[in-house]
C-alpha cells in the first residue's frame, strides 16, 4: 500500500467500527464498570441535594457516564462475544449482553438508584463471563515484573 494523499486520509473510501477503529482485541467489562459506578454515585450526589444547577449538571454528567457504560457493553457484545465460541458454555450470555444494554439506557433516561444497581449486577456477569473465557489473558496486555511490583 502506498502513502495515502491528503485528500485519501481526510476523506478515505473505507472506515473500520470498533471501539478503537482498529479493532485491537483489547476488552475489559471495568471499563463498562467504571462508567456505571459513577452513575450510580452521580444519582446519590443528585438526591442528596437542593442545589438545582448542581443537580442539573449531575443528569448532563450522568448521561454522559451511561452512554459510555453502554458503548462499553456494545464492544464487548459486538466484538468480544462469538456465538460460535461461547454460546454453548453460557448460554444465558447474550441476554445478559442484551438487558444490560436496555438497563443501561434506562439509567441514561432516569435518575432511579436500582436501574444503577442492577447495571452494576448486570456488568458483574459479564466480566464473570470473561474471566471464565480467559479474557484478562487472551484481550489484555500483560503487567511486566516491574510493573507489579
Amino acid at each position: 500500500m502506498g502513502i495515502l494523499s491528503i485528500r485519501e486520509w481526510l476523506n478515505p473510501s473505507r472506515v473500520a467500527q470498533a471501539h478503537c477503529d482498529i479493532p485491537c482485541g483489547v476488552y475489559d467489562p471495568a471499563q463498562a464498570r467504571i462508567e456505571a459506578e459513577s452513575c450510580l454515585k452521580i444519582i446519590d450526589k443528585y438526591n442528596d441535594s437542593k442545589d438545582e444547577v448542581f443537580r442539573a449538571r449531575c443528569i448532563a454528567v450522568k448521561e454522559k457516564q451511561g452512554e459510555l457504560a453502554k458503548h462499553h457493553i456494545d464492544v464487548l457484545w459486538s466484538d468480544y462475544y462469538k456465538p460460535e465460541k461461547h454460546d454453548a458454555k453460557f448460554p444465558r450470555i447474550k441476554d445478559v449482553f442484551k438487558e444490560a444494554v436496555t438497563t443501561a439506557s434506562k439509567v441514561k433516561q432516569g435518575m432511579n438508584r436500582a436501574d444503577a444497581e442492577k447495571l452494576l449486577q448486570l456488568i458483574d456477569q459479564i466480566e464473570d463471563f470473561w474471566k471464565q473465557n480467559n479474557g484478562p489473558t487472551e484481550t489484555r496486555v500483560q503487567r511486566t515484573a516491574a510493573a507489579k511490583a
